[in-house]
């Protein structure tokens, strides 16, 4: 649970499932680990789908923007219009509708957590006739906010295993059922998330699921919390899921872990970076640093009002990630893990990893193409907790490798269990001074669909960018971009457009004014090679362009086209 209140017993109770309450202080792992990167192993496109907070933001933009934008946040599960949840006896604040322009501006969704509407945790039940007109409330301001068009979804209820009460309000079952019937009733479009179990509980999902298949009320999106102490449980939980979710005849759900890491997780990069690593390989569409202390830091990422800590420099270097997510093989769930990514465009290997003590090795496969010899720049971030401002990473080594058999081991001595470590891996010579090219697969995308092609760059792109001029399904992709100078660039975009006519879609960038591109007929669908350019004016460092079919302030565009990447020059 995301909330001190609860008890430590009840909370060890609810999410470890009956396993031994952990202590706070780290394991002591075995020295000797190897956690080897397979770079020619792509499982899909970065999209920094762990990079989410539960209630992240909060109003008056705090953190702010500059903070925001090198992480790239996913999405934020936020507090119900109108909120008056107290969360650690904090005031009611993150309202959803209000910090959803903030997440706009950082190219991140926005959930609504509708049960935040009550001030008690756990939630203190009323009555079916408040609770419904509650409902009815906050639907009601939704609908109402038609500027705001990144709402990724309602969350009817949080933690219900632990909050539902039964005696008063019957099963819970049932009453997802009623809540969802009276949503879909005023909001038939915006996706809901549930059920939100403060753990994965097999038997719980299970009867839940079937409830609402039986019922036609299955959530568009599945979510649960993975709260230990240790990310140990995650890749079997995702995994009982998915074989659960077939075996019921229902078909593939995204996956949303909307509060991730324990009290004594959340602020140590080291382990943070094994819940980052198995969220990735298990395929979740999104999760979130879960919320224990303060509204307005990012669940602990920043401090002093705009400072990072330790921690915030492992979701910097999961932000810098570009290209495909490649593999990642562990010696063991505990201990030393990681992720990484490899950008084919810009030869760039990253590697996030942590978890262990004392001398380790990373064993890089599939390095082919980037050459002969690479260089290597490794660094590290300490567990320095949620008040201590890290102004920088640490260097520990920056050397060259000569690459045998497509590989690379690099020996990380005296790694500390608490810190996080990032390996950089570049060709030595030909690598750009910035990353001029940006996959549309790896930006924000907001109603389309990530799909894939040979002819792509780096075999992926978006498409299915449509819109049926209701706000709900406006469909645009959001590129962060970080450039190195105030100036105009050239932008180049690489798309394709079988429809046999010109196509137009929006652009926009920080927020600016409007303008058209448009895209000329191609040979088919899904077949990559051209291009169109147009000229934008951005500022040194990070910009978020939009290219939209629908948007807010934006009529809509005509046709289709599907976008592989954009280049600046």
């Amino acid at each position: 649970m995301r909330r001190k209140a609860r008890s430590i017993a009840a909370a060890c109770l609810a999410v470890c499932a009956g396993m031994a309450a952990q202590a706070a202080a780290l394991p002591a792992y075995a020295a000797g680990a190897t956690l080897v990167v397979n770079v020619a192993a792509p499982f899909r496109p970065v999209t920094h789908a762990a990079s989410g907070g539960l209630y992240g933001l909060a109003e008056g933009n705090r953190p702010p923007d500059s903070m925001l934008l090198p992480v790239h946040p996913r999405n934020f599960t936020q507090p119900a219009p109108g909120v008056q949840q107290r969360p650690n006896g904090q005031p009611p604040g993150g309202d959803s509708l209000l910090v959803a322009p903030q997440a706009d501006r950082t190219g991140a969704g926005v959930v609504i957590r509708m049960p935040d509407i009550y001030p008690d945790f756990p939630y203190r039940w009323v009555s079916w006739n408040d609770w419904l007109a509650k409902v009815d409330t906050q639907v009601s301001a939704r609908l109402a906010a038609t500027s705001v068009s990144n709402i990724e979804g309602y969350e009817l209820w949080n933690e219900p295993d632990y909050t539902w009460n039964t005696s008063a309000a019957g099963a819970f079952n049932a009453g997802w059922v009623r809540t969802f019937q009276r949503v879909r009733a005023r909001d038939p479009i915006t996706p809901i998330v549930g059920p939100s179990t403060s753990y994965y509980n097999a038997t719980y999902l299970r009867s839940f699921l079937t409830y609402a298949r039986d019922n036609n009320a299955l959530p568009d999106v599945v979510c649960w919390h993975e709260l230990g102490q240790n990310p140990s449980s995650i890749a079997a939980d995702i995994a009982a899921y998915r074989a659960m979710e077939q075996s019921l005849g229902i078909s593939p759900r995204p996956i949303a872990i909307n509060e991730y890491a324990g009290t004594a997780a959340v602020d140590v990069p080291g382990t943070v970076a094994g819940f980052v690593a198995k969220l990735e390989r298990g395929g979740v569409d999104s999760a979130d640093r879960a919320f224990w202390y303060e509204y307005g830091t990012m669940n602990g990422l920043v401090v002093n009002g705009g400072q990072p800590t330790g921690t915030w420099w492992l979701y910097k270097w999961y932000g810098d990630m570009s290209g495909n997510m490649v593999t990642t093989t562990p010696p063991s769930q505990t201990g030393l893990d990681g992720f990484a990514s490899y950008d084919p465009t810009r030869k760039i290997v990253n590697v996030v990893f942590g978890g262990e003590s004392g001398a380790n090795t990373v064993r890089l496969t599939g390095l082919g193409a980037l050459g002969s010899t690479v260089r290597v720049r490794l660094e590290s971030t300490p567990s320095s907790g949620r008040f201590t401002q890290v102004a920088a990473p640490t260097t520990l080594s920056d050397t060259t490798y000569a690459v045998s058999g497509g590989q690379v081991s690099v020996a990380v001595p005296s790694m500390a269990a608490g810190s996080a470590y990032h390996l950089v891996v570049q060709p030595t010579s030909g690598v750009p001074s910035y990353q001029q090219r940006y996959e549309a697969e790896n930006a924000s995308v907001f109603r389309a669909a990530r799909l894939g092609a040979t002819s792509a760059s780096s075999g992926a792109y978006v498409g299915r960018i449509d819109n049926t001029g209701d706000f709900r399904t406006d469909s645009y992709v959001d590129f962060a971009v970080n450039v190195p100078a105030a100036r105009a660039y050239t932008m180049r975009i690489g798309y394709a457009n079988g429809s046999g006519a010109t196509a137009t879609q929006g652009l926009a960038y920080n927020g600016g004014a409007w303008s058209t591109v448009s895209y000329p007929a191609t040979g088919a669908w899904g077949q990559f090679g051209s291009t169109v350019s147009t000229s934008v004016n951005l500022r040194a460092g990070f910009n978020v362009i939009r290219l939209a079919k629908g948007s807010p302030y934006f009529a809509g565009g005509t046709g289709y086209a599907e976008l592989d990447y954009i280049e600046l020059t």
